[in-house]
């Protein structure tokens, strides 16, 4: 008899974006005459840049050629990508990180899924609290999460990492060392971030106690301050205890493309075991790698013309979520992030939970956002907006919310 992996009938409700997208179809439906503007989930509205249609367009008349076509990609995707994303994010920067330790895929959702695949199923795990679902969803299909707690929603094997007003939401090491530690800066959702000595402390704990860092940093070209560091490679001694994932998404707009790659230092052992040949046999046996083409449109986004213009788009974000944060702020609204990263973290009014909120700004104000409990029970009372909306709708939408209060 063919049974269900059980581990997956332990994930609560449905996945949190799925939850929303329900919810405001519903809406929708009964109310076709609202303007409904979304500041939830965290899709960009910015079309491509030139630079990278122009790549696009080019990979395309190659592949109508006989002489130029490509079949599957190679398995830890193009040289030229590879060569370029070496030199552009980390020899730039003074990070010792080589092509051969980059591997090209189609976004770091999927890799930040999937990293856990190859370490041992009694992996103890910490995340930040609250975090992308991801992370935590992953490992509950796994069965390194454990039972759920209804009461605390949490899992009981998970190590959670408390991010509140009152630590300025950056966790504190965990007393409980775990094996694999999940830590997002620019963080998801609260926009906030970590400044250098900082993550070398984690290095450092890593180091001490054996552990890996699974370093999400998506969102490092949203940084403007200097002391922030845009890898943890930066940070000394950060080959030997940390994979580190990037994302192509909101930084020059691929969420249409898809293309995103992570990096693992050849230093990086698990229980003696090398991890970077774990990870190129399971990449090679389950993923041809992103198309020619999209690898391609990646290449141009390091091209002179193309930072240039993937700049313009990441300011014209950050200058919307100013708007967000200084409108909610005059509305009275605790707010962080938003700086370095186009999530701003706002608190809700006292007395409603963040999905009370989350349904009145949608019915009183046509404003979708994100219910901080979806990422945790320390988001709660929180809401996550995002500034990837059109420039008059974010306004519009600050505009509505404040008419509310």
């Amino acid at each position: 008899m063919v049974r269900i992996n059980q581990n997956y009938l332990k994930l609560q409700g449905s996945y949190l974006f799925s939850t929303i997208a329900k919810k405001v179809a519903a809406y929708s439906k009964e109310n076709p005459e609202v303007e409904i503007i979304r500041l939830g989930i965290g899709d960009v509205t910015q079309p491509i840049v030139p630079a990278v249609i122009e790549a696009l367009h080019g990979a395309v008349d190659e592949m109508g050629a006989k002489e130029t076509f490509r079949g599957y990609a190679p398995d830890l995707g193009y040289e030229f990508l590879r060569n370029t994303i070496a030199k552009n994010d980390y020899e730039k920067r003074g990070c010792d990180i080589t092509p051969e330790e980059i591997f090209v895929s189609d976004g770091a959702k999927s890799d930040c899924a999937n990293i856990q695949e190859i370490f041992d199923a009694d992996c103890s795990i910490a995340v930040c609290d609250p975090v992308y679902p991801v992370y935590v969803d992953s490992n509950v299909m796994a069965g390194r999460a454990g039972e759920y707690d209804t009461q605390t929603g949490q899992y009981n094997k998970v190590i959670y990492m408390p991010c509140t007003k009152e630590n300025g939401f950056v966790p504190e090491l965990p007393r409980e060392v775990p094996d694999l530690i999940y830590l997002c800066f620019p963080n998801n959702p609260t926009g906030t971030v970590i400044h250098k000595a900082q993550l070398q402390d984690w290095v450092d704990y890593a180091r001490k106690n054996g552990s890996i860092i699974l370093y999400d940093s998506a969102y490092e070209a949203f940084i403007t301050e200097d002391d922030v560091p845009h890898s943890i490679y930066e940070c000394e001694g950060a080959r030997e205890c940390a994979i580190e994932f990037r994302s192509f998404s909101k930084t020059a707009g691929f969420t249409g493309l898809r293309l995103g790659y992570t990096v693992i230092p050849k230093d990086l052992k698990a229980g003696g075991e090398d991890v970077w040949p774990l990870w190129a046999r399971r990449h090679g046996t389950k993923y041809n790698g992103a198309p020619y083409i999209i690898q391609r449109a990646g290449e141009a986004v390091y091209s002179e013309a193309g930072q240039e213009q993937v700049h313009e788009q990441i300011a014209w974000y950050l200058g919307n979520a100013k708007i967000i944060s200084e409108g909610l702020a005059a509305a009275g609204f605790e707010v962080y992030g938003g700086k370095n990263a186009p999530y701003v973290w706002m608190s809700v009014p006292k007395g409603l939970t963040s999905w009370e909120f989350f349904d009145q700004l949608l019915t009183k104000a046509g404003v979708v956002g994100t219910p901080g409990s979806g990422f945790g029970p320390h988001g709660e009372g929180y809401l996550r907006l995002s500034s990837f909306g059109d420039r008059e709708a974010t306004r519009k939408a600050i505009e509505r919310i404040q008419k509310m209060f």
